[in-house]
């Protein structure tokens, strides 16, 4: 996107003097639920006196259908890496070049030359992660290394399982599961993949993304969910643990960008540079307990994420993981009749 020389080098000089630029105004932050930090905006607003409204989504997929829509009013989305490449070429991002901004530096090398964003030409690092088990060892006390606990569980934990109503992660785990690649396009694995899940499913008690109080009073036992809110689930139930599928599981990571229809583009820029400051980031991951990309804020994270074992994969466990690429158009159209399949 093209910009006038003059409005180029005021954002310049905003960003390199972000320690003293104040702002006035607005910002609209679209968001996953219950994964920004209150403390954190309530920093930014302060030093920028820019007023900054979050609204929630559940899901990628949720977030790009509102923008694409138009007439959404947000500023800032924050989609995950798989779908990144869907908003860049669809051209709903602005390219906000954070790589040429002041905080860049303190961007660890390992999430510069993403895939899903190559140089970081439209996004900054918000916080990574993975999906996998969670288990009330109360209630089980077996083996929670393993997708068995949602697709084939013990007697123990049926009637009493939650399931992220995320299909890549679902369908990912499912296809490793049953021996399978993500993204293949393999008949007799699909029909396997499908027939699992319809199986299993009548097991789940929901597929809902509430899950740390569900934990506290006991109402779930064990769900395929994220290892963040995992961590705040041990914070209010002694006996949660987290396992990490020995038969595949998905890494994520979600990036803060700028739409390309933003009205307060400034502010967002400011909000992007003071995202990649490693007290800010820390404030980020202290709040939904996961994984941030920005080198030195492990020194401001309180002392029981040092050493959390949501956050630390077993070294037996590590060639388990992997990030998910987008698959092609033909493959994610079966993958989404099966889901939907499942979903009735």
């Amino acid at each position: 996107m093209k910009f006038k020389l003059t409005a180029a080098l005021a954002g310049l000089a905003m960003l390199v003097g972000a320690g003293a630029a104040h702002a006035d105004g607005e910002l609209n932050i679209f968001n996953w639920g219950n994964y920004t930090s209150p403390e954190m905006i309530k920093k930014f607003e302060d030093k920028y006196k820019v007023k900054v409204t979050v609204t929630d989504y559940d899901s990628n997929d949720t977030a790009l259908a509102k923008v694409r829509a138009g007439g959404h009013g947000f500023d800032i989305v924050v989609p995950s890496a798989n779908y990144m490449p869907i908003w860049i070429k669809e051209g709903l991002l602005l390219e906000a070049r954070p790589d040429q901004m002041e905080n860049f530096k303190n961007v660890d090398e390992r999430w510069v030359n993403v895939d899903w964003d190559p140089g970081r030409r439209f996004s900054v690092p918000w916080q990574w992660g993975l999906t996998g088990i969670i288990v009330d060892t109360s209630v089980y006390k077996g083996d929670v290394n393993t997708s068995s606990i949602f697709l084939d569980p013990p007697a123990e934990l049926v009637g009493k399982i939650n399931v992220a109503p995320e299909m890549n992660d679902v369908m990912y785990a499912t296809i490793r599961y049953l021996g399978g690649e993500w993204c293949t396009a393999d008949k007799d694995v699909l029909r396997k993949v499908r027939d699992k899940l319809v199986e299993a499913k009548p097991k789940w008690i929901a597929m809902d993304y509430g899950v740390i109080e569900k934990f506290a009073s006991r109402d779930f036992a064990a769900a395929y969910y994220w290892n963040g809110a995992a961590m705040r689930a041990r914070a209010q139930n002694s006996a949660v643990k987290f396992g990490y599928p020995k038969e595949g599981f998905p890494f994520f990571m979600d990036s803060a960008a700028i739409l390309k229809d933003a009205k307060n583009v400034e502010n967002a820029k400011l909000f992007l540079n003071f995202i990649m400051d490693p007290e800010n980031a820390a404030m980020i991951s202290s709040f939904a307990r996961y994984a941030n990309a920005i080198k030195g804020s492990e020194k401001f994270l309180p002392a029981d994420m040092k050493d959390a074992p949501e956050l630390i994969v077993p070294k037996d466990l590590e060639a388990a993981g992997q990030f998910l690429k987008p698959c092609p158009p033909e493959v994610t159209e079966i993958y989404t009749k099966i889901w939907t399949e499942v979903l009735k």
